[in-house]
């Protein structure tokens, strides 16, 4: 089976660029999703210096990692945020990037009513004309109470109307926030899916524990069969989240990430 299959440099949470795409690289990896989330993970941001993010392009060169994808999340319902993702989607046009991947935040309004879809819908289309100049698709996460299952984005997305917004299907994060089995809720927007967060699924549905993929529960043999006989193939960006506790050390990581390699192999799946 063919497709981008990448790793999210989030996975590198706690732990450097340096760290990440030297983990990322010795798993035989060719493919990066470059993580700019503010006040959680830096790996690159729009108030580095240009200096310092062009240091980090060339290490992606040098390492042979193509950085198809960023991690920009901001909560798109924040009006004074979009001024950030703006500035994400121009860093993501600087390193090349295809994808801009954000989730879409608790859709509250000014009184604390949260918002239909239809005024979600309004929020997200207005990000079109960016995405259009800086030639840039934006795949909206499954994640928090609000948006948690694929079937509610896959809505959102229909009611946006641009081949620029589709879904970003996070497969344990439809267990942990939307509480329900992904393989049952992506059928109800798969056709809506253009981008795939591979994350397994430890522990009670509730808990914080999203191991190396193959090491939890998620039935990912089924989940792309799925997708197979739809046609789709959305790249799969994996993300390793571990326990509350976090890794003890980046050789946690880099094992993890390691171990998921080789059951993507396993499963017939090429890096």
């Amino acid at each position: 089976m063919s497709r981008i299959i990448a790793v999210n440099s989030n996975c590198y949470h706690g732990f450097s660029i340096e760290e990440a795409i030297a983990g990322i690289r010795a798993a035989g990896f060719r493919y990066i999703e470059l993580t700019a989330t503010k006040g959680w993970t830096e790996h690159v941001f729009p108030d580095q210096s240009f200096e310092r993010l062009l240091a980090v392009k060339d290490m992606l060169e040098e390492a042979g990692l193509i950085p198809f994808s960023m991690s920009g999340h901001c909560n798109l319902m924040d009006t004074e945020r979009i001024g950030d993702f703006i500035k994400n989607i121009r860093l993501a046009a600087f390193f090349g990037c295809e994808y801009i991947v954000s989730s879409i935040g608790e859709a509250h309004l000014k009184d604390n009513v949260v918002a239909d879809n239809e005024t979600v819908a309004r929020h997200v289309a207005d990000l079109v004309p960016y995405l259009e100049k800086y030639n840039l698709k934006l795949v909206l996460e499954t994640h928090g109470k609000e948006h948690g299952k694929g079937s509610v984005l896959a809505e959102i997305v229909r009611l946006v109307g641009s081949d620029r917004v589709k879904v970003n299907y996070d497969t344990a994060n439809v267990v942990f926030y939307g509480d329900v089995d992904p393989c049952e809720d992506l059928k109800d927007c798969i056709d809506d899916v253009a981008y795939v967060h591979l994350k397994d699924k430890g522990g009670e549905k509730n808990v914080w524990d999203f191991p190396a993929v193959g090491k939890g529960w998620i039935d990912f043999p089924k989940f792309f069969a799925q997708l197979k006989e739809a046609g789709n193939e959305s790249p799969f960006s994996i993300e390793i989240e571990f326990t509350a506790a976090g890794p003890k050390d980046v050789d946690e990581v880099n094992k993890a990430v390691m171990d998921s390699a080789q059951y993507l192999i396993a499963q017939g799946f090429a890096l």
